[in-house]
C-alpha cells in the first residue's frame, strides 16, 4: 500500500502527506472542538465549533508544511537540493539531495524551520488579537490565538539539542564547527536525541503515573521517537563514515544485464530476467542511452495478459539526475537516497553508457566487509 499521497508541488519541490497527518488532523480538530474553543467561548453551537476546528486543523497542517517549506528554500540557497517535503503525525521532513556544505549552511538550514513556524505563530495571534478587537467572531478569534500559540510551542520543541529536532541540527552544526569532524559531531547530535527522548519518556512516565494524566502517553510516544529516530541517524551517520574514502566504481555491479526498452515485458522475462541474478535492470533505448529501471517486483504486479503488449519503455521508472553516478564519484551520498523501485540506488554512466549499478545489496555488502576491515584494523 501507498504510504503517502502526493498534494502538489511547491517552488517545484514534490510535497506529500503520510497517512498517519489524517490523525493529527482528527486530534487538533477534536481538541479544538471539544476543549480549547467551548472553554474560551461557551454556548455556541456545537456545529459552529467543529467548522471552526476543522479550518484550523488544515491552518495547521499548513503551518507544517511552511515550516518543511523554509528548510527547503534556505537549503536550495546554500547549494543543496531538496527532493521532497513530507508531511506526517509528528511534524515533517525536507529530504535533501546531499549533506550541506558547511557548518554555516548546516546552521542556516536548521534554523529557517522554527524561524518560519515563529513567524506564523506571530500572524496567527496577532491576527487573534486583531479579530477580538475589531468585535468579530471570538470563536475565530479564539482559534487563531490557539494556533498562534501552537505554533510558537512547536518552534521552542523543535530547538530543543537532539536529533532528529532541528535543534539537533543546530547542535551538529556547532560540533561541526568546533571539532571539524561532520562524523563526529552527527554522532553527538544523535546521542543527544536518545537522551532527550528518554528524559521525555521519563517526564511522560510521570504524568501518567503521578497526575494519572493520559497526556502523558502522548509524551512517551514523542520520546520513543525521538530515540528510534536518533538512533537511526546514528546508524545513518556510521555507515557514512564505513564508505567514507570509498568510490562508486567499487561498490558498483559492473556491467549489469541491461533491459531493451523496445522489448515486451513478457519478452524480458523470458530471454533476461528469468536467467539473471539481478532483481532491477537498467533500461535502454536503441542508441544504448539510459531510458529507465525496471525492477522485478514491478514486473510481477504485471498483468499475464498484459505482458505480451507492454513494452519495457512503458513500464519503466524514470531515472532522475540524482540517481545517475560516475564511477569516481563518491559513494556515501548513495546510503542517504530513498532507492527507486526500492532496488536501485543509482546507475553508474560512462560517457553517456551504462557500465554499472549500484542496488541495495551492494551497499549492505559494501558495508559488511568494509564494516570488519575497519574493526580488524
Amino acid at each position: 500500500m501507498k504510504q503517502s499521497v502526493r498534494l502538489g508541488r511547491v517552488a517545484g519541490i514534490p510535497v506529500e502527506a503520510h497517512w498517519s497527518v489524517a490523525v493529527i488532523l482528527v486530534i487538533i480538530a477534536e481538541l479544538a472542538a471539544v476543549s480549547v474553543l467551548p472553554a474560551a467561548f461557551p454556548h455556541e453551537p456545537v456545529v459552529l465549533y467543529w467548522a471552526v476546528a476543522a479550518v484550523a486543523a488544515v491552518l495547521f497542517l499548513a503551518s507544517l508544511a511552511g515550516h518543511e517549506l523554509a528548510h527547503a528554500v534556505v537549503a536550495r540557497h546554500n547549494g543543496v537540493g531538496v527532493k521532497s517535503i513530507t508531511l506526517w503525525m509528528l511534524g515533517g521532513v525536507a529530504e535533501l539531495e546531499t549533506d550541506p556544505p558547511n557548518p554555516g549552511a548546516d546552521l542556516r538550514i536548521a534554523l529557517a524551520g522554527p524561524a518560519m513556524s515563529l513567524t506564523i505563530g506571530g500572524i496567527l495571534y496577532g491576527a487573534g488579537a486583531g479579530i477580538s478587537a475589531a468585535g468579530g467572531p471570538g470563536v475565530v478569534a479564539a482559534a487563531a490565538t490557539w494556533l498562534g500559540v501552537m505554533n510558537s510551542m512547536l518552534a521552542v520543541f523543535n530547538l530543543l539539542p537532539g536529533a532528529p529536532l532541528d535543534g539537533g541540527r543546530v547542535l551538529r552544526a556547532v560540533l561541526w564547527r568546533r571539532y571539524g569532524d561532520r562524523e563526529r559531531a552527527e554522532r553527538g547530535a544523535a546521542r543527544g536525541g536518545q537522551v532527550l527522548g528518554a528524559v521525555i519518556i521519563s517526564l511522560g512516565t510521570a504524568e501518567l503515573l503521578v497526575m494519572r494524566s493520559l497526556g502523558g502517553l502522548w509524551l512517551m510516544l514523542i520520546g520513543w521517537f525521538l530515540i528510534s529516530a536518533a538512533a537511526a541517524e546514528e546508524k545513518a551517520a556510521a555507515a557514512k563514515a564505513t564508505l567514507a574514502g570509498v568510490r562508486v566504481a567499487d561498490v558498483m555491479t559492473p556491467h549489469p544485464d541491461l533491459a531493451p526498452g523496445w522489448s515486451t515485458v513478457e519478452e524480458f522475462i523470458e530471454r533476461v530476467a528469468a536467467g539473471s541474478r539481478q532483481d532491477a535492470f537498467p533500461v535502454v533505448g536503441f542508441d544504448g542511452a539510459l531510458t529507465g529501471v525496471v525492477v522485478a517486483s514491478r514486473l510481477a504486479r504485471i498483468a499475464a495478459g498484459d505482458r505480451a503488449r507492454l513494452r519495457l519503455d512503458q513500464v519503466s521508472l524514470t531515472v532522475p539526475s540524482g540517481y545517475r553516478a560516475a564511477p569516481d564519484d563518491p559513494a556515501s551520498p548513495l546510503l542517504s537516497r530513498r532507492p527507486l523501485g526500492g532496488e536501485v540506488a543509482a546507475v553508474v554512466l560512462s560517457d553517456g553508457q551504462v557500465t554499472g549499478m549500484v542496488t541495495l545489496s551492494d551497499l549492505r555488502q559494501a558495508l559488511r566487509w568494509r564494516g570488519l576491515a575497519r574493526t580488524r584494523a
